[in-house]
Parts: C-alpha cells; structure tokens; sequence
C-alpha cells in the first residue's frame, strides 16, 4: 500500500495500455472485467497512427525524448531501455521545473514525467508544457501507484497516457512509439468510467476546448457516442457507415475540438456536458443522413 492508499488493481498492466494475454482486442475489456488497450481504430495491438489533432505523420527519425523523474536510477533504466531501441533520450530532469526547461530547450517528441517529484510536481509540470500550442509533445505520466484520481488528472492535463514504473523494457517501448504517432494509452472504455466519476460539468478546462458549435450535426451524434467508449467498427455499425467514414470524422472533431486523442475526447464530453454519467450515450439517436 502506497502512502496515498491501495493502489487500484483494476488498472494494473492496462493503464500502460497493454492487454495482458487473453485480453479482447477490441476496447471492450477482459473476461475479468479489464480494459484492454485501444488505439484510435479501437483495436489493441502495436503503434500505429493515429488521428488526434496534430498527430499528423510522425515526424521522421526516431523519437525524441525527455526523462523527468527524480530518482537517478529511474532515469538510467529507461535511458538504457530506450537508447538500446533506438529512441533517443534528449534531456534528463530531476523535478517538473527542469522538465519544462528541458522541453523548451529540446522540444521532443515525448516526455516521460513522474507525478510525484520536488519542486514542482509533474502533473504541473505536464500543464505547462501542453499549455505550448499546437508543437507541444506527448506527455506519459509515470508513477508507482495508480489511484483513479491521479490517472483522471492526468488526463485532464492533457497527459497520452499513464504508465507504472514497474512497465517492461517492451511495453515502455511500444508506449513512446504509440503516443508518438498520435495515439492515447487509455482505451477510451477505462477513460469513461474514470470520467464517471470525476469528471465537473461546465468546468474551466471544458471551456477552453470547446466550441460543439463548430461540429456538424452528424460530428455530434459521432462524439457523443464515442464518448461512451464505442469502437470505430461499432460506431461504422450504429451509423451505417464504412470504419473510414467514420475515421474521418473522428479526426474532423478532434481536430476542430484541439483534442490529442480520443481519451481526451471523453474527458471533454462529459465536462461540456454532451453526455452525462450513466447515459451510456442513449441519448444519441443516430440520423439516417
């Protein structure tokens, strides 16, 4: 038990993203009632581009990277673990003010960032460096427990994802490369029930995001249930859409929206009040257009 209270089994192995071995591979969850990863397709597997806003095409090379955590020997285990992939490690920090530093200083890809360090801690370290405009990179956060509040912060900081620091060498890797092209390590099923229970209605960080006038009608209806944790696939199916129809607008809301990613949407849609806890997205009634 960690000095913040037990650690919340339910996410062990999924927040990091990955399924463990048996685990469905399509957001929906486990026999045991887990989350699988999914990326934006809503299906688990390895990196692949995504269609957050900005996600764009990766830029070329390997990936740029920047560790913040406080404790050296962190550091150099995912040094190591990263350089022997071929992922470069651009810059080192030891607390969250050094990290925004390092990141105006190295503009990287990826920031690897402990949410628990001295001087400033990492979630608002996180808020910062996302605070940079469109140029700004992923942002995993690192911890060693993972309290559903800490993993919601997380994300309303604007965090891809959240890994425990106990992540294998493989799953550390594939998590760079993934958020990287553009995708979250949060299936967006394992984002609602977090949001669920979270999330404030009409808050300040909806309001940043977040003009819905600017979606069409047929975005809407696609973002509200997308905020429920539906797959592209079942969303293609409740619309009578083809998945690339349906890809389209997914990008089209979140890049009108500036959402990295579909976790993020969730959040957003609960805190502008387009779907509310336990509505399940009922609400939405699909139009035959």
């Amino acid at each position: 038990m960690s000095e913040h209270g037990p650690v919340d089994e339910r996410y062990r192995g999924v927040d990091g993203g990955f399924p463990d071995e048996g685990g469905h591979a399509d957001g929906r969850g486990h026999a045991d009632g887990r989350d699988a990863m999914a990326g934006e397709d809503g299906h688990a597997g390895g990196p692949h581009l995504g269609a957050g806003a900005g996600a764009g095409v990766a830029s070329p090379g390997p990936p740029r990277v920047v560790i913040a955590d406080d404790q050296a020997l962190v550091r150099a285990g995912f040094r190591m673990i990263l350089t022997a992939d071929g992922i470069d490690v651009v810059a080192e920090a030891a607390d969250g003010a050094r990290a925004v530093e390092a990141v105006r200083r190295t503009r990287p890809d990826v920031v690897l960032m402990d949410i628990r360090m001295p001087e400033m801690d990492g979630l608002e370290a996180a808020r910062r460096i996302l605070a940079g405009g469109d140029t700004t990179p992923r942002v995993i956060m690192l911890t060693t427990f993972d309290l559903d509040r800490y993993v919601y912060a997380a994300l309303t900081a604007g965090a891809s994802g959240f890994l425990l620091k106990d992540v294998t060498p493989e799953q550390l890797v594939a998590a760079v490369r993934l958020v990287r092209a553009g995708d979250a390590l949060l299936a967006p099923t394992i984002t609602r029930r977090l949001v669920e229970r979270f999330a404030s209605p009409g808050t300040q960080a909806a309001a940043i995001h977040r003009d819905l006038a600017t979606l069409t009608p047929r975005e809407l209806e696609v973002f509200r249930l997308l905020a429920t944790g539906r797959s592209n696939a079942e969303l293609a199916a409740t619309f009578q859409l083809s998945e690339a129809t349906v890809k389209t607008h997914v990008a089209r809301i979140l890049s009108k929206l500036r959402l990295r990613d579909r976790a993020q949407a969730v959040v957003v849609a609960y805190e502008t009040g387009l779907v509310t806890p336990g509505s399940g997205g009922a609400a939405a009634r699909p139009s035959t257009l």
